[in-house]
């Protein structure tokens, strides 16, 4: 199963964001994670319509913060996205009939439900200037 690299390239995209004292266009920030533009147009799209960010339009538009950084969380941007799986380890189902099945997946949903909780809960902790890198390069 592949894995949803989208958090962690906003991530790296929002505190880029906060760097820098212009906008940034889609292609700039494409460039930085190594993926299209299209794709950044179309997820910072889900960050504007939460109002993490804003865009405008012309030859000095771009991408900018609408929020300080300390005021984001993990959480919210994890949200934003669409709550996407955090864990790509799956229960089976293809023998649902079986009770060795049925008890693994009772076993198995139990403990990821409360890694997956644990997890948001400290998403929600961790605000998103605590990623910015603070000392000189």
């Amino acid at each position: 199963m592949r894995k949803d690299s989208r958090l962690s390239r906003v991530l790296h995209i929002l505190v880029h964001l906060d760097a820098f004292a212009t906008q940034l266009t889609s292609e700039k920030m494409a460039e930085m994670i190594g993926t299209n533009p299209v794709v950044v147009r179309r997820t910072m799209a889900l960050l504007r319509d939460q109002g993490y960010v804003t865009s405008s339009k012309g030859h000095a538009g771009g991408w900018a913060l609408a929020k300080p950084l300390a005021k984001i969380t993990l959480l919210e941007i994890h949200q934003a996205l669409g709550d996407s799986a955090l864990f790509t380890i799956g229960l089976t189902d293809e023998h649902n009939n079986c009770p060795i099945e049925i008890a693994v997946n009772d076993a198995l949903k139990d403990v990821m439900q409360e890694a997956e909780s644990l997890l948001l809960q400290r998403f929600g902790e961790i605000t998103l200037d605590k990623l910015a890198f603070t000392q000189s390069v």
